[in-house]
């Protein structure tokens, strides 16, 4: 199949998951696109059916790490591999995924092995960059790349590159982990400007919650990729 299989892991996103189906629909480089219903409670799963994709259904949330791994083996096992590689793409971009053929178009093109997609947050963070400049520090201090937005959930990759990152690291820690192994794996990482948006987090306690449960995730993610101590010299 040409394009790019897009695996885009959902819980709860029937507000914007019909929007950012519809515009992923237009999109030159899109292949097969496979939801995965990560337990939700709404009507992600029969939204995401009537958008044309192909829908895998987890009975229980199993986080976004194992959701896109299922997804990815459903798209195996069902013969939806796209030629061109793999896209993770977040549910909640609605509309703005117009702006997604950048990234994808930066590994079709084979300028890198890894496209990860600069975006905007939309509305009030509320956070204090607690998680980012973890996950980004440790990027940088075990490749040496600097991360702009080392959290971005959309990525475009080749298939060799998808086999470096796996396994993936487990639940938030997935994009840290990720962008880490693909770098020690030779290959090429690139951020790429879009016109994108992104539902920010949000300042509630619901939110705190998330940040925390991301804050370990990252760090969970570095620690087991922390640089071989060095045996002192005999």
């Amino acid at each position: 199949m040409q394009g790019f299989t897009v695996v885009v892991p959902a819980r709860n996103e029937a507000e914007l998951l019909p929007a950012t189906l519809a515009g992923l629909s237009r999109s030159a480089h899109a292949g097969p696109v496979v939801v995965v219903d990560d337990g939700s409670t709404d009507a992600t799963a029969a939204l995401a059916s009537a958008g044309g994709a192909s829908v895998l259904t987890l009975t229980r949330s199993r986080g976004k790490a194992a959701a896109v791994m299922a997804g990815v083996e459903h798209a195996t096992r069902e013969g939806l591999r796209g030629e061109a590689g793999v896209l993770l793409l977040d549910a909640d971009v609605g509309g703005s995924v117009e702006g997604l053929e950048p990234v994808m178009a930066a590994v079709a093109a084979g300028e890198c092995d890894l496209a990860i997609a600069r975006y905007v947050a939309r509305g009030a963070t509320g956070g204090h960059g607690l998680v980012v400049g973890l996950a980004r520090r440790g990027i940088a201090s075990r490749t040496g790349f600097t991360a702009g937005v080392p959290l971005s959930g959309i990525r475009a990759m080749t298939w060799p590159a998808w086999e470096a990152v796996s396994p993936l690291a487990r639940g938030w820690g997935v994009e840290t982990g990720m962008t880490i192994d693909a770098l020690r794996a030779g290959m090429r990482v690139a951020e790429v400007e879009t016109t994108m948006t992104h539902r920010a987090t949000g300042a509630g306690l619901r939110a705190q919650v998330h940040r925390g449960r991301q804050y370990v995730d990252v760090h969970r993610a570095l620690w087991a990729r922390r640089p071989a101590r060095r045996l002192p010299a005999r």
